[in-house]
């Protein structure tokens, strides 16, 4: 796509009647969601976005990612497109059954326990107190059936919906400042020297975000940090793993829970690939590998770290091809998602551990909300009113934490409903009047 005109890197001043140029910092999820949420509820005339991506091209790292109803609801009110693109490469429930329940998650035990609590085997016996590698021990269910999908496919079916020209790549962005004697225009410089002028700037540059280093400079919060957890990640061909652990384990959605681990299975690519990311905390706390976060797989090592894991587990982690090690980092709650006419929007604001799989389905939340906001501003005046009014209502629900149950079985059955209905049960349409009102005030 060749670079759209509409944010020009002529050094005269923008007239006032022109176009506000939003400056989109990021081609993941988050990016696009914004892009094409701002392109189908604005006029080219009120709004001209731009894309600016650091790879060559658009492309996703990773594999599977679940959206609950959350993150459909806000794919819809963004542009119905979006929705659509999703569903077609959606994973579903195989069980007919679980489908009509509606079940979201299996959760059972990965290695036999030390936690009292009533768990029940495979075949619904009750296991007694001793809960033991395989006991079944809580489902938790969703307003709509539980689908997922692969990250990539998805990305692919995002990008068609771009029109042409409004995306530039190899744009690594280096340093974001306001325009002197420019009224609040911003200038964006890239690692390749080259250099555009904005009225703003939407940083969705992930975890490692530089927009995060420009908004919070100087502040603790500005750099990710490491977790303590790792995780390794792979993808099993489906018949492979139906073969070795039934249909029922290997089509749906489950979490093999351990002590310092659990790992987790569903289905992806229309059900032929069983995806597994299994979870790890470090013993010592630390990454020793600087800011290399991806690791090449070592199944020796994987297999060393589920040792004395049940038999399923064990299976599943045999069967993996190549796992790569993934180090996990989030960063420390901020203080502001914004800075003057610079904004944070997904991972860039809010990175945080995938334990409950609703990182990407809040970075599309986010673009529904801002994109609202933006479609609400009449001149460039009241753009940093607009991202004031999105930091009061996001900042919240994003940074949003809830603590752990440690040992106690039943503590762990509510604390998994009550920390999925807050995440998928939020009104948007409410929400998002919230900040428009905000706004307004």
């Amino acid at each position: 796509m060749p670079t759209h005109p509409a944010l020009s890197d002529s050094p005269r001043p923008s007239p006032p009647d022109s176009p506000l140029r939003i400056a989109i910092i990021g081609g993941g999820i988050a990016g696009l969601s914004l892009l094409l949420g701002l392109l189908a509820h604005t006029s080219r005339s009120h709004l001209q976005p731009h894309l600016y991506e650091a790879a060559p091209a658009f492309a996703e790292i990773g594999a599977g990612v679940a959206f609950g109803s959350n993150s459909i609801a806000a794919m819809r009110l963004l542009d119905p497109a979006i929705a659509s693109a999703y569903e077609r490469h959606a994973t579903f429930h195989a069980d007919p059954d679980a489908r009509r329940r509606k079940v979201w998650s299996g959760y059972r035990m990965g290695m036999d326990g030390r936690a009292r609590g009533r768990g029940r085997g495979s075949g619904g016996e009750e296991s007694g107190n001793r809960l033991k590698a395989g006991d079944f021990i809580h489902e938790v269910r969703s307003e709509t059936e539980r689908s997922s999908v692969h990250r990539a496919r998805f990305l692919d079916a995002m990008v068609e919906l771009v029109p042409e020209g409004y995306a530039s790549f190899g744009k690594r962005v280096v340093e974001v400042r306001e325009r002197v004697g420019g009224d609040g225009e911003l200038e964006v410089r890239f690692a390749d020297g080259s250099m555009v002028y904005a009225d703003a700037v939407v940083g969705c540059d992930g975890v490692k975000s530089r927009v995060r280093q420009i908004v919070l400079a100087g502040e603790p919060e500005m750099e990710p940090v490491f977790t303590g957890k790792y995780a390794y990640r792979g993808l099993i061909p489906m018949e492979e793993a139906v073969e070795a652990l039934g249909e029922w384990t290997a089509k749906n959605a489950h979490f093999h829970w351990g002590y310092d681990g659990h790992v987790l299975t569903f289905p992806i690519e229309h059900g032929n690939t069983m995806n597994v990311v299994a979870f790890r905390t470090k013993k010592d706390g630390e990454w020793e590998y600087g800011s290399q976060w991806v690791l090449s797989g070592n199944k020796e090592r994987m297999l060393s770290d589920y040792e004395g894991w049940g038999k399923e587990v064990q299976s599943i982690l045999r069967m993996m091809r190549s796992p790569d090690i993934w180090a996990l980092f989030d960063h420390l709650p901020a203080k502001t998602y914004y800075k003057g006419r610079i904004c944070l929007l997904g991972d860039s604001a809010h990175a945080s551990t995938p334990h409950q799989g609703a990182g990407a389905g809040m970075a599309i939340e986010d673009a529904f909300v801002l994109s609202r906001l933006l479609a609400r501003i009449k001149d460039k005046r009241q753009l940093e009113r607009a991202f004031s009014a999105y930091d009061t209502v996001r900042r919240p629900r994003t940074q949003k934490l809830k603590e752990g149950v440690g040992d106690d079985v039943e503590a762990l059955k509510k604390d998994l409903d009550g920390r999925m209905r807050w995440v998928w049960d939020a009104d948007l349409e409410e929400h998002v009047g919230e900040a428009l009102k905000t706004f307004d005030g």
